[in-house]
């Protein structure tokens, strides 16, 4: 019997047996579909994650100074000395000083993101203005009371009209001088046009402390590298030791992110497998229910001369039609939820994170749940294979 034949019969058998052959290929299905939308999810995120690094700066080395106990303690202008000295691998830097507490617009209290900045905070982040101006050289010189506001600050306290307005930090009345463009689709609290920055100088006064975190730029993203050994050279030298600063890059930041996800969606993938074994012991148990079913016609089959290799070449087809075809509906599945997770993590999240299939997790689910078929297709194929002839026929 050719292959082609075995093909047909095993067909023909499982539309005899519909109802018993859907409740068969159910563990395959679910364990296809769950995989292809497990990894469909982690490529998302990854590529989420990467979209939200690639707006925060690749280009970046952060750097924070503890200089407690040190023999000197690093000022803004000596940071600024290490980047001037190293043209060929720095670029930009911008002191960042992070302040706690809320923002009071009028009798309102915000939890609107404050960050005290350098004139070059925005370049660096490519950050623009749309109405009035950015920092300037001379606030931060004067320490000035100004600060520039998100698109969500704009609109949601002051109608669109900022510029000229003032708002409270920490006790202190700012005046609005620039309001920046918007940068996601939708403005919300708590986004990235949820933000307030102001002269760095500013705020290190109003928070009470020093600046101990630096923003650098790279010359070239290509050689990070070589950017930040250079910048670890020049501190080491400076404080002459290791232990008062770390730096780190948004690429290395973005790695170790992307690194937890693949480890989370490979747990996921691996629990949601499972459910193939499962299946793959459900085509065998029905494999076997199907030889005993069937054992007066492979005594008859026999009896005409067909050999073991054909009778198990007929089981083992079966089953791994059976398998390939959960696989496919899996795969189809997978697909829709995929689609529909898709919609409802943009409707209840909002976030445009898209959970798209993956070509690998396609192909691995589908081999994987047809390699099941003939795994757990073996032992009913070898067992019909072997049956006497002559029992099969006085079989009732």
């Amino acid at each position: 019997m050719s292959i082609t034949e075995s093909l047909s019969l095993a067909l023909k058998n499982i539309v005899s047996s519909k109802v018993r052959t859907l409740l068969t290929m159910l563990g395959i299905i679910i364990g296809v579909a769950a995989v292809i939308v497990i990894v469909g999810l982690g490529s998302g995120l990854e590529n989420y994650i990467a979209d939200s690094f690639s707006s925060m700066g690749t280009n970046t080395l952060t750097v924070s100074v503890q200089a407690r106990g040190a023999t000197r303690t690093m000022e803004v202008e000596d940071m600024y000395q290490i980047v001037a000295d190293h043209p060929g691998e720095l670029d930009l830097c911008s002191p960042t000083v992070s302040m706690m507490g809320g923002v009071k617009i009028g009798t309102e209290t915000t939890s609107t993101s404050v960050s005290g900045v350098s004139e070059d905070y925005s370049h660096i982040y490519g950050y623009t203005v749309a109405q009035g101006r950015g920092l300037q050289y001379s606030d931060i010189a004067t320490r000035s009371k100004v600060c520039v506001v998100g698109a969500y600050v704009n609109q949601a306290y002051f109608g669109g009209k900022a510029v000229g307005q003032t708002l409270r930090v920490a006790g202190q009345a700012l005046t609005i001088v620039g309001v920046l463009d918007q940068r996601e689709d939708t403005m919300e609290e708590g986004g990235s046009d949820d933000c307030l920055y102001l002269p760095y100088s500013t705020a290190a006064r109003l928070g009470g402390s020093r600046v101990s975190s630096y923003v650098v730029t790279m010359v070239d993203e290509d050689r990070i590298d070589q950017s930040k050994g250079v910048l670890e050279s020049a501190l080491r030298s400076f404080f002459g030791s290791d232990d008062y600063y770390t730096i780190i890059t948004m690429s290395e930041l973005l790695d170790t992110m992307t690194g937890m996800i693949n480890i989370l969606v490979g747990v996921l993938a691996g629990i949601a497998a499972i459910s193939l074994v499962v299946g793959g012991i459900g085509i065998m148990n029905i494999m076997l229910v199907s030889v005993t079913e069937r054992t007066r016609e492979i005594g008859v089959r026999k009896s005409l001369g067909a050999k073991e290799g054909t009778i198990m070449e007929q089981f083992v087809m079966e089953a791994a039609v059976t398998s390939a075809l959960g696989g496919l509906i899996g795969i189809a599945l997978g697909y829709l939820l995929s689609a529909a997770a898709t919609v409802v993590v943009a409707r209840f999240m909002g976030e445009a994170l898209t959970v798209a299939p993956t070509l690998f997790a396609v192909l691995m689910a589908f081999g994987i749940s047809a390699g099941i078929g003939v795994l757990f297709g073996y032992l009913p194929a070898k067992k019909a294979a072997r049956l006497n002839p002559i029992d099969a026929l006085h079989y009732d």
